[in-house]
């Protein structure tokens, strides 16, 4: 799909948005604020050529953050709803799998580990290639050890897991939007709905 595309990025500690024109970045922003993601996200975008204006828009939609991931989400449906252009999302770690194969310069599998919260991480693996071979997972550290099926860990959780494990090698990656070029097409397809990968922290009560 050709013609101008908005990538938004939110659901992390990192916030980012680039706007590319047939597949080529003419201009990204990229900040690691931890929080305020909602009073950053919308200056970002007003700060690209023509305010962001895109004919499709794509979303990381986690996992991650619950309150990023929301941000996100909820701020490309809006644009997409006002522009009238489709909205697509991403997963979380597939774009930090891909940024570690870029950095490594060589297609090998990598396990990628992201904080989760409550001493978790979320945890997949990634052949050579850059696809999934396993489902996404919410682990605690020493099952994530026994969950990774290569020892290149990247993420936010990477040096963390890496030093748990023979010979690991870790590159702490946070995802950035102007890197998402590298997904393949159908990664950047996903619904626009958040992908949480755990449940969420409160539950609603339910009456008797």
């Amino acid at each position: 799909m050709t013609g101008r595309l908005l990538a938004i990025d939110t659901a992390t500690t990192a916030c980012s948005v680039a706007l590319f024109d047939d597949n080529i970045l003419i201009a990204s922003e990229y900040e690691e604020i931890g929080r305020g993601h909602a009073e950053k996200l919308i200056p970002m975008i007003a700060a690209l050529p023509g305010k962001g204006r895109s004919d499709r828009i794509i979303v990381n939609c986690g996992p991650g953050s619950f309150t990023g991931v929301r941000i996100g989400v909820s701020a490309a449906k809006a644009l997409g709803l006002a522009w009238g252009v489709r909205v697509d999302g991403y997963q979380c770690l597939s774009l930090v799998a891909a940024q570690a194969r870029q950095i490594l310069d060589q297609q090998v599998p990598i396990c990628v580990a992201m904080a989760a919260g409550h001493g978790e991480f979320f945890v997949q693996n990634f052949d050579g290639p850059g696809l999934a071979i396993d489902a996404l997972a919410s682990l605690s550290p020493a099952a994530s050890r026994d969950h990774a099926k290569s020892n290149i860990i990247a993420g936010s959780a990477a040096r963390a897991l890496a030093e748990g494990l023979a010979n690991g090698e870790f590159h702490e990656i946070l995802p950035n939007a102007a890197k998402s070029y590298l997904l393949l097409q159908e990664m950047k397809q996903l619904k626009s709905k958040p992908i949480y990968g755990r449940q969420p922290d409160a539950k609603p009560t339910v009456a008797v």
